[in-house]
């Protein structure tokens, strides 16, 4: 299976009273690195896959250890758990480097391809299905830098 990474830049304004990352601030994190993943999946040539937006129907995050300030990045590990007709679940691992064990954060979300114009949720294309299916957990190892 594919595994996107993004290296994702701590800001001082993360930290909270405490000295580590707040949590809300995870959510930001898997934002970019979702954004990231998505786009780095829409295919080129003019094709529509990914442009009509998407929509966040539910996050999951589970906190495994704090997180303080450095000026190294942290890795954002972004992969497909599900992906049904017309929604997928990203899974994700926030880690020191890629393929380190210190890991801080694992979350997953289920995203819903939105259709803008029409103002309501759409399926999955068969193009989009064959881009995300590379991402899919149970596939050939690899990774996709960002």
């Amino acid at each position: 299976m594919a595994r996107h990474i993004y290296r994702c830049p701590l800001r001082w304004s993360d930290m909270d009273a405490f000295g580590h990352v707040n949590n809300v601030v995870f959510l930001r994190y898997l934002e970019e690195a979702r954004i990231d993943f998505m786009f780095r999946l829409r295919p080129g040539d003019g094709s529509p896959s990914f442009s009509g937006g998407s929509v966040v129907a539910r996050h999951e995050i589970d906190y495994v250890r704090p997180l303080v300030h450095r000026h190294e990045p942290v890795i954002v590990e972004s992969w497909v758990t599900r992906l049904g007709a017309a929604s997928l679940t990203i899974s994700y691992e926030v880690k020191d480097a890629e393929g380190a064990s210190q890991v801080y954060v694992r979350a997953s979300t289920v995203v819903v391809p939105y259709d803008l114009e029409a103002g309501r949720p759409r399926r999955i294309s068969a193009e989009e299905r064959t881009h995300l299916q590379q991402y899919l957990e149970g596939a050939d190892e690899g990774a996709l830098v960002a």
